[in-house]
């Protein structure tokens, strides 16, 4: 017989699981005690990098069904989300996720589910970096300085590089100039790459 089981995830500590347990039992679903992870952390971290996933895969085995409320509680990637399905797929667990009509992601249909979820997740991941590319461009070519402001300017620098050579500590000139040791000691080994 098939054990149950569902994993809850939150962004936030404010946030509760509550309601996806709530939701996966009214969807019909019985999880006993000990078999619905929740936890708090971020759908940007890939799935296997979570402790509670983690905790999760190691209860699974081959004819369990895991339940998810919606793909975003596997993950925010749809490549670590695939990944991930077919991961469980590949140790024989039926991965069901009822936004998406309780559809089983490692059956036929669930797989196409995922392929076309795929792509499009490709498709806007392409716009995006195509609608950068061209936002960057165009700042460029109306002479905008792109990245990240430096925090010593050019005259401040030559000070802390003449004051480097008479001896003076890092973090005392990084206190002084208001800016991280490491920045000091970029300007160090700048001057240090050129001799």
């Amino acid at each position: 017989m098939s054990r149950v089981f569902a994993y809850c995830r939150v962004s936030t500590a404010d946030q509760t699981t509550d309601n996806q347990i709530q939701e996966i039992a009214s969807a019909g679903f019985t999880v006993q005690k000990g078999r619905a992870i929740t936890e708090t952390i971020s759908g940007s971290v890939l799935a296997m990098e979570r402790n509670g996933f983690l905790t999760l895969l190691n209860k699974l085995e081959s004819n369990d069904v895991l339940i998810v409320t919606k793909l975003d509680r596997l993950g925010r990637n749809a490549m670590d989300v695939r990944a991930t399905v077919e991961r469980l797929a590949a140790i024989g667990v039926r991965v069901h996720c009822l936004a998406l009509g309780g559809v089983d992601l490692t059956s036929p249909a669930g797989r196409m589910t995922m392929g076309v979820i795929a792509a499009v997740a490709e498709f806007e991941r392409d716009l995006l970096v195509e609608r950068t590319q061209s936002g960057l461009s165009r700042a460029k070519a109306q002479g905008k300085v792109l990245g990240r402001p430096k925090s010593i300017n050019h005259e401040a620098s030559k000070q802390v590089v003449e004051r480097l050579k008479a001896g003076e500590a890092v973090a005392a000139l990084a206190r002084e100039y208001g800016t991280s040791r490491q920045s000091i000691m970029r300007i160090r080994q700048s001057v240090n790459a050129v001799m």
